[in-house]
């Protein structure tokens, strides 16, 4: 390959600016990967642009997804899914989706299958802040028969979502149970902590028969994710424990390294 891959980033939060900042210190020796745009409201292209002069001079902010795109990454949230994700695909340009707890909308899944398929095209699913999503997918090839999902976080990190009514999050004393449910069901319910229960579910046993337990633990100080699957491949059970982004603690490390991870395969010559 020997042609820059534009790229156009949807959003421009803590995990836009980390792709770019990052990208500033990668070199592809055959090939370029070039972030071209970034998909912001109307009303804030123009603040945007001023930010972006100072730290990526070739690139520019936009209210839509440009004509000449070769790829395309979501990063901003549900509501880009439908207004910018869905059109390009239709286009015929490949789509990378970070916000996977969105596609709880009953029909979502359905309908961005459809746009890719007409557009002739595909949407990637990123594996986020969660890991074992190609060993799951794989196992779901010869049939699962139980996938579980555990979110463990303290207690303030619970804070302005339904947790509010379950109980005192300034007072518990021990680990105590949020949720139990679909994981359709905890994504609805709890959407800002959705992305990784519904990206397991989508590997797996689908987001209506997927098991989620979260949990408000005052004995941890990290956000811990445990997943559980059963099938004819055997069994497996993996804990992790991810590190903040420094730059914006309520984003996960690893999702902005899966995005590059994501990036880079499209232009590197051996991926993984």
């Amino acid at each position: 390959m020997n042609t820059a891959l534009n790229v156009t980033l949807i959003g421009y939060g803590a995990i836009s600016k980390a792709i770019i900042a990052r990208l500033a210190n990668r070199t592809h020796p055959h090939t370029k990967l070039r972030i071209t745009h970034v998909v912001v409201r109307a009303e804030k292209v123009a603040s945007v642009q001023a930010e972006l002069d100072a730290t990526l001079s070739d690139c520019s902010a936009v209210s839509h997804v440009p004509q000449g795109t070769a790829l395309v990454l979501e990063c901003a949230g549900h509501s880009a899914i439908h207004e910018h994700v869905i059109p390009a695909l239709m286009r015929g340009v490949p789509c990378g989706i970070v916000s996977i707890g969105a596609l709880s909308e009953v029909g979502l899944v359905e309908a961005l299958s459809h746009a890719a398929s007409q557009g002739g095209t595909q949407v990637h699913l990123l594996s986020g802040a969660i890991g074992a999503i190609d060993a799951l997918a794989s196992a779901k090839l010869a049939g699962l028969d139980s996938v579980t999902y555990t979110g463990r976080k303290p207690p303030l990190g619970w804070k302005g979502s339904p947790a509010e009514a379950v109980c005192d999050l300034n007072a518990i004393t021990k680990p105590t149970i949020l949720l139990q449910a679909t994981a359709r069901e905890a994504s609805n319910l709890y959407p800002k902590n959705a992305n990784v229960a519904a990206t397991v579910s989508l590997a797996g046993l689908g987001l209506d028969h997927t098991q989620v337990t979260l949990i408000a633990d005052p004995s941890v100080t990290e956000n811990i994710h445990e997943v559980e699957a059963i099938g004819a491949f055997g069994s497996f059970k993996l804990e992790m424990r991810g590190k903040p982004l420094a730059e914006n603690p309520k984003t996960s490390m690893l999702t902005v390294l899966s995005c590059l991870r994501f990036l880079e395969n499209q232009v590197n010559a051996l991926t993984i």
